[in-house]
């Protein structure tokens, strides 16, 4: 039963004054009418950085010191290391802190894995149980507000770029699934590509229906704006043709047959694509003259040995294999380029870091990884390097465990 005391807060409501309100404003509308339904003294969105080491607040009402500015627009970027805001990012758990007469919350925003940013309250007094569930409920409404207004405006897009985006980076960028994390039932997978201001020709990209999983990763041949186009040939190809129906077999030799006719002479993209059949449990693979993934298993991390074929649009009218990828339920896979192996990047033992993740989400895996290469490497990445980590469950088809769009058994350790 809740006090009788307690605020009552109306999802319903947020999302009447969101449809009302400007795609731009949208954010606002919903931080001032939670604020009003709570007595808030303040409520902030916080989105995670392009970066994903930093989160952005973002503001058009006050003049903020050192704050990037884009017209009226503001964005404050605020490193996550040793915070509480990585902590509650990583835990996907909330935060409440008794200060003087009243408290600060923060909130994980999360959609289906995604940490999309958090949410901070400066309330009135320290928040019952119910209330605590209640306003995690309204910032998980919330992520979903982002999502939809990101679609009609660039602010949110402008903000989450500490580091200006080169051309090449913008049209990647577009390659990429809207969502770069997704739990489910069956198996959790998260994608990360670095550097995330200046890339080249890697793509990841991943598909969910009701019977299977599709998953690629790709690397064009080149730097900057050809890559990103090459790229940009590839990916639209295999969505193409995924999207038609085909077999992965099918899509294979339809890219192939794609770059082959209109790609420059010379240019290739190496690739992998993996589907996974989610009743039978099996899953097959495609390996276009890619770097082998890595498989962490009993504690014991090693490459699964695959058959190397050529990259696509080497050889015309190409039929590919598609080979039996072995899964087994408590495996995590990790899909990866060559900017993970560049010979500036020598010193960093990939599978050394990856024995050394199993307790990670694998949200926080890719990001470990993205940071510990470009460690490595004193900041110097000379390709890019992109990693997709997949983690199987297995068992029949089936809902998963959620509070407020994460699954609290899957999260990180506190820091």
């Amino acid at each position: 039963m809740r006090e009788s005391e307690d605020w009552v807060i109306d999802v319903g409501a947020l999302l009447e004054q969101v449809e009302a309100a400007a795609p731009i404003d949208a954010v606002d509308v919903v931080a001032t009418e939670l604020g009003r339904m709570v007595d808030a003294r303040a409520v902030t969105l916080l989105i995670a950085d392009f970066s994903g080491r930093a989160v952005v607040r973002l503001t058009s009402a006050e003049l903020v010191e050192g704050a990037r500015g884009h017209g009226v627009e503001q964005a404050e970027t605020i490193p996550l290391t040793g915070t509480l805001y990585e902590r509650v990012l990583r835990t996907q758990r909330a935060d409440v802190e008794a200060i003087g007469d009243g408290a600060r919350m923060v909130v994980p925003v999360t959609d289906r894995g995604d940490a999309i940013g958090l949410l901070e309250l400066d309330l009135p007094r320290y928040p019952s149980s119910d209330e605590i569930l209640d306003i995690s409920s309204a910032a998980h409404a919330l992520a979903y507000v982002v999502i939809a207004a990101r679609r009609h405006t660039d602010v949110f897009e402008w903000g989450q770029r500490s580091t200006p985006f080169a051309l090449a980076a913008e049209i990647q960028r577009r390659l990429l699934p809207p969502a770069y994390t997704c739990e489910a039932g069956q198996f959790t997978l998260a994608g990360w590509l670095e550097p995330a201001a200046s890339v080249g020709g890697d793509t990841f990209d991943y598909t969910l229906d009701r019977d299977s999983l599709q998953l690629s990763i790709t690397d064009a041949v080149g730097h900057q704006v050809s890559a990103a186009l090459v790229a940009t040939l590839l990916v639209g190809a295999l969505r193409n043709s995924r999207r038609k129906g085909l077999d992965l077999a099918d899509q294979a030799r339809y890219a192939n047959d794609s770059l082959a006719e209109h790609a420059a002479p010379g240019q290739f993209v190496t690739g992998q694509l993996l589907r996974v059949d989610l009743k039978s449990e099996t899953a097959v693979i495609i390996n276009a003259g890619h770097t082998l993934p890595l498989r962490l298993r009993n504690g014991q991390v090693e490459e699964v040995d695959l058959v190397i074929e050529p990259p696509f649009g080497v050889v015309p009218d190409k039929s590919f294999t598609v080979q039996k990828f072995p899964l087994e339920p408590g495996d995590r896979i990790v899909f990866l380029t060559d900017g993970m192996q560049e010979r500036n990047a020598a010193s960093f033992d990939v599978a050394a870091a990856l024995a050394a993740s199993v307790d990670l989400h694998p949200r926080e895996v890719v990001h470990e990884l993205g940071a510990a290469v470009l460690k490595a490497t004193g900041g110097d990445l000379r390709d890019d390097a992109t990693m997709v980590c997949l983690d199987w469950y297995g068992g029949p088809p089936r809902g998963r465990t959620t509070e407020q769009g994460a699954d609290p058994d899957r999260a990180s350790a506190p820091v």
